[in-house]
């Protein structure tokens, strides 16, 4: 299987746009990729080119009347299978509460479709807090990929996640496969050294060799709704998320 989530507890630290080029660079390896935007803010979906008009026409439909997800797949011009998010699925925790049946709606509807094999990764863009969203996807997914910009408040969100996770275990009977990615990583600078030294002691080898580096493409992409691929191709961030992809793909994280 191989349904990856990408997650971290503080905002801006590059979780979309990992989600976006990650999911882009497997459509770019001939799988039916999805991508699955979780985040009420929906930046996933907008950048991808999808917009819902309501409610109804995204995941919310599969909390709020169990809608097959096969039924909300939307296209997108880069090739991922987009079903997107909306506004309305803030209110997903005061509507349906935190039980197991609503944390494992994800789940269930991943395999009821068989969805995340190897022909046909998922990749989830989770929402920047612990709630009912992001623990449906912690529950469906394989492995967590915890993007982490290079700065001091990104890696202590790491490392509450890394609690959040082993409280979970025992729920969840496993240990979840988890991948630190650093994110705006800048050599010339101290700090992205710092906080690199800083998550190989408290991660080891979950932190991942590829490291996604500053870059002005990447920045730019998002504002004209496009994939780093489709944007830059030739970029330093086209080639780091190229690079992550096969790190994944020589880990088996990704089959």
């Amino acid at each position: 299987m191989t349904i990856i989530a990408v997650f971290n507890q503080k905002g801006g630290v590059g979780k979309t746009t990992t989600a976006l080029n990650l999911a882009a660079a497997l459509a770019r390896s001939e799988r039916t990729t999805y991508g699955i935007d979780l985040d009420p803010q929906a930046q996933f979906s907008a950048i991808a080119g999808i917009t819902a008009n309501t409610g109804d026409d995204t995941v919310l439909s599969l909390f709020q009347r169990n809608r097959p997800l096969s039924e909300l797949v939307n296209e997108s011009s880069s090739g991922i299978k987009v079903i997107p998010a909306h506004s309305e699925l803030s209110k997903v925790d005061a509507l349906f509460g935190k039980g197991f049946n609503v944390v494992n709606r994800l789940n269930t509807g991943l395999k009821v479709e068989s969805l995340g094999s190897k022909s046909n990764p998922v990749i989830i863009d989770c929402c920047p807090m612990i709630g009912v969203l992001s623990l449906n996807a912690i529950f469906a997914c394989d492995c967590l990929i915890v993007p982490i910009s290079a700065d001091y408040l990104s890696a202590k969100g790491a490392m509450q996640i890394d609690k959040t996770l082993k409280a979970l275990e025992p729920v969840l009977k496993r240990r979840i496969k988890r991948r630190y990615l650093l994110t705006r990583f800048d050599t010339r600078r101290n700090m992205s050294l710092d906080i690199l030294r800083m998550a190989e002691e408290k991660f080891g080898e979950d932190v991942c060799s590829t490291k996604i580096a500053e870059n002005v493409s990447l920045a730019e992409s998002p504002a004209l709704n496009k994939t780093i691929f489709q944007h830059a191709p030739s970029s330093r961030g086209a080639h780091d998320y190229d690079a992550l992809l096969a790190e994944l793909l020589a880990d088996g994280l990704i089959e």
